[in-house]
């Protein structure tokens, strides 16, 4: 057990705060009845910082924590744990926090060459292995999938290293022999359904900016692209068709110089636009088609797919950063995001922007059997604040536009809604929602499976945990074996 956060902070109480034990219970309370057919475990990371953070907090900067739920024989089971990066190493052996929020010059000059990454933000299967995801800072962390022990850094057999400037690694307190440090690989791979490669990228703040990844469905690099992007931005995810690779580039940037001058690496620059990058998967840099448009931010598209020379892709969409940075002055207000479509015309026909829904939304999912293909249902939490709580669960129908709602009570707040298919040929969207649900008034939470055929039916079955997880990110599902 941890001690417990005693500061007085809107990401550090109500449905954001820690939980400071870890351990497992069994044969969890279930109302209604678990369906046969789901027999796995739902995985679910998000921030649970282990002592009051240093300075300003944000939950993007909290460790990370896996939540884990067995589902098998109508029984429900229940683990928890941090994942062991090398700073919580540190900062548990210090008994206390070292690492600042966002600005690494207020890091406790311990942390001096130790990776600061928290692990916190998704968690992912791929070639047998569970791994723990942040977007910055930190390569891959392996996970047992059973206790959820750490296996430690996972560099795909050895092949996953990049060249990094010298001045970049002080910079960024990272040691790095021989010009080489550990990869950098986003939050949000994209698993290709047909060719069982797992699809990634990661971004730096010094040119060429970008590093697109191919993997092997046994968990080797097979291809490494230098991109390009012009600047140095904060890429927190994108897209993938069956012919291509998108690229949302907004105007959030990461600028050393900043950093130089006594201010914050990290900056919205609207005057910059947005601009997005359409590389076919068969050819390189070389072959990227650029649009432009108007400033907005997405932190997670749904879906894309190609329709001969165009490409359409659906995504959570704001008007502006969420989040604050140089050059917003958001502090911690609401900015809401809408389900938008975007048209990108490779024949020349440029971009087209269209609002499908005017809820907000946030954490879209798909049936992921259809990722990167034609696909008519799309899944999210709505309805709310996504930083103070998201109140429903969405399913869309992309092609007529209908939305069914399965709402929570005023004080309860849902999480990433995740899919589930009843079977493994069964037809798009036939299967189950699974989302861990904060209940305010009683202060814990459930497990919550609906129909998704009609989610806005009553619950199919609701696990009832005795203790609140804290709102997080993101999650999979993985079959039992």
């Amino acid at each position: 057990m941890s001690r417990p956060v005693t500061r007085d902070d809107p990401f550090l109480s109500g449905p954001w705060r820690p939980w400071p034990m870890e351990g497992e219970i069994h044969d969890l309370a279930v109302v209604g009845e678990i369906p046969a057919e789901l027999s796995g475990t739902l995985y679910r990371n998000g921030p649970n910082p282990q002592f009051d953070p240093r300075g300003d907090y944000h939950v993007f900067t909290g460790d990370g924590m896996i939540h884990a739920f067995q589902l098998e024989d109508g029984r429900a089971h229940y683990r928890n744990r941090w994942v062991r990066t090398p700073r919580f190493d540190l900062e548990r052996e210090a008994g206390e926090a070292l690492y600042a929020s966002f600005d690494p010059r207020n890091d406790d000059p311990r942390t001096r060459g130790i990776p600061g990454g928290p692990a916190n933000t998704n968690v992912v299967c791929h070639a047998g292995r569970l791994l723990a995801l942040v977007e910055g800072g930190l390569p891959p962390v392996e996970l047992d999938p059973d206790t959820l022990e750490t296996r430690g850094i996972w560099d795909f057999h050895g092949t996953f290293y990049r060249p990094m400037a010298p001045e970049v690694a002080r910079a960024l307190g990272v040691e790095a022999p021989d010009g080489r440090a550990p990869g950098v690989f986003t939050a949000h791979p994209k698993l290709d359904p047909e060719s069982g490669q797992m699809l990634g990228f990661g971004y730096d703040l010094m040119a060429p900016y970008m590093i697109y990844y191919e993997v092997s469905a046994d968990g080797r690099i097979q291809r490494s692209e230098e991109i390009d992007i012009g600047i140095p931005a904060m890429v927190h995810d994108f897209v993938t068709t069956r012919d291509h690779v998108v690229f949302p580039i907004f105007p959030a940037t990461l600028r050393l110089e900043r950093m130089r001058e006594g201010r914050s690496v990290f900056a919205w620059e609207p005057g910059l636009g947005n601009r997005i990058g359409v590389m076919p998967r068969n050819g390189g840099a070389a072959d990227m088609v650029w649009f432009e448009g108007d400033p907005s931010f997405a932190f997670h598209p749904l879906n894309a797919h190609t329709e001969g020379r165009r490409v359409i892709a659906e995504l959570a969409q704001y008007p502006t950063l969420p989040i604050p940075a140089d050059g917003n002055d958001l502090g911690r207000g609401p900015v809401e995001a809408r389900l938008v479509r975007w048209t990108l015309d490779l024949d020349g026909g440029g971009l087209k922007e269209e609002p499908l829904d005017d809820r907000s939304i946030e954490f879209p999912r798909l049936d992921e059997r259809f990722a990167g293909l034609d696909y008519r249902y799309g899944f999210a939490a709505g309805e709310g604040d996504v930083l103070r709580g998201m109140r429903s669960i969405l399913r869309y129908d992309v092609r007529s536009g209908e939305c069914r709602a399965h709402r929570c009570g005023a004080a309860d707040c849902v999480s990433e809604p995740i899919f589930v298919p009843r079977r493994a040929d069964s037809p798009e969207g036939e299967g189950f929602l699974l989302s861990v649900v904060h209940r305010g008034e009683e202060q814990r939470s459930d497990l919550l499976i609906l129909d998704a055929e009609q989610p806005e039916a009553e619950a199919l079955a609701t696990v009832q945990l005795p203790h609140a997880v804290p709102l997080g990110f993101h999650g999979n599902w993985r079959p039992a074996t």
